[in-house]
Order: structure tokens, then sequence, then C-alpha cells
């Protein structure tokens, strides 16, 4: 049986979890030949996410820094500690299906990454707003101009990795400009990636980023990547993600 790190983070994500768990395919994927190791990365959450994990017997680790960038970069150093030969990573907040890891597990096979389109995808009504719609388009626009790699959603909280994949990222994202930071790295090692069209549905709870602020910070990750390729803190755990 080969292993994957089932990789969730979470902020206040009672509600989503309590739904997302439930639903993860463990089954499915034995009968595929894939024994799934559940990671949460939690930010510090001040609801029951935690009660909500360690009721379906879910280890959560607590992460040091604040921000989804931190969350992911700590799950990723604690996969690569863990000796499993994938990682799914996807927001446990309902927006993402995790009956779909199967599909992304079949498209490891032949790629390095694997990434879920929404955008080309089966959006639910009202699973994501006008502004955000339009800005992931153009957010995705500027990548593909920037780095000459195809991209079909830019912003998508659902990818898959081999375990290469995962050593050659060079990250120092904090916040929610993980994900391009992710394809600009990806671009950077030539990893090959591949895309697979998702469901979309509208998300439990409070929703956490913001339009504007956010948009802006992740062209500006796009550029700044784009001129200089490997982040001044490069390894993975660096800062304030050492693991205790």
């Amino acid at each position: 049986m080969k292993r994957v790190t089932i990789l969730l983070p979470t902020l206040n994500e009672e509600e989503g979890l309590a739904d997302v768990l439930p639903r993860l395919p463990i089954s499915k994927m034995a009968e595929l030949g894939w024994e799934a190791n559940i990671l949460i990365v939690d930010g510090g959450s001040e609801d029951l996410t935690t009660s909500v994990a360690q009721k379906h017997g879910c280890p959560v680790l607590k992460q040091q820094g604040k921000g989804k960038g931190a969350a992911m970069r700590l799950g990723f150093l604690r996969f690569l500690q863990s000796g499993d030969d994938a990682l799914i990573m996807l927001d446990p907040d309902g927006t993402y299906h995790p009956e779909e890891i199967p599909r992304f597990l079949k498209q490891l096979e032949n790629a390095d990454v694997v990434i879920g389109d929404r955008l080309r995808g089966a959006m639910d009504p009202d699973a994501m707003t006008r502004t955000n719609y339009f800005g992931n388009h153009i957010l995705t626009w500027i990548a593909v101009a920037l780095y000459g790699v195809p991209m079909n959603d830019l912003c998508s909280g659902y990818w898959g990795f081999s375990r290469q994949a995962i050593s050659l990222l060079k990250l120092n994202s904090m916040r929610f400009e993980i994900e391009a930071e992710m394809y600009t790295s990806c671009a950077a090692e030539d990893l090959d990636i591949s895309h697979i069209s998702i469901r979309y549905s509208k998300r439990l709870g409070e929703a956490k980023l913001g339009s504007v602020k956010d948009g802006w910070n992740i062209f500006r990750k796009l550029l700044v990547r784009r001129l200089f390729t490997t982040p001044h803190q490069t390894r993975l755990g660096d800062g304030n993600l050492n693991i205790q």
C-alpha cells in the first residue's frame, strides 16, 4: 500500500470540518492501493474545530505562525518527515468535495502536480462572488502571461502532489498568496502540472478571504517571484515553522 497525506488547514472551521471528515473516501482510496493519513494544521481556532477533529480521531498540528501559507508550509514539512508517497490538500470549508480525492490520486500517476479546476468545472450557485470570479480569471491570466506555464485556476485550494514535487518547492508565503507561490515554484522547477475539473460549492461558515487586499497580495507575489525565482527564505520549515 502506498500512503497519502490528506492535509486540511483550519481556522475556525468547525462546521465545514464536521461535514468534510465523514465524507473522506477512505475505502475507495484503499481500493486504489492508498492508505490515507489525515493531517489537520490549525491556525489557532477559537471554536470547536479541534474537538471535531479529535472526535474523528484526526491529529491536529498547531501552527506557530499565522495565515494559510504558514499552515501549508508546516503541513508540507510534516509530510516530508512522514515518508508518505503523495499529498492531497483541500480547504475543509465545504467548498471542495473530498469524494474527488481518488481522481487526484489517479492523475498523479502521470503528473507531478494535480490542480482542481473550479473555473472550468461545476460551480454551484452563489459558490463564488462575481468579484472573486472575475478576479480569479484575471489573476490566472496574469500568471500564465508572466510564466508561460499552463494554469487553469491559480487560486484553487485543491491540489495533489507527488513526494518529489513537495521536496522541490521553495516557499515563504504566510497568507492566501500561497497557491500562487506554489504555482511559481512548480514553474521554476519545471514540474509536470495537470488539471482536473472539480465541483465547487458555497462555503460553510464565515469567509476569510478578502477580495481586494488578498487579490493584490497574490498579484504582488506573482511579480516578485518572476523577478526573484528563489525566495530569501528557501527551506520549508524555516523561521516560525520549526517543529518542536
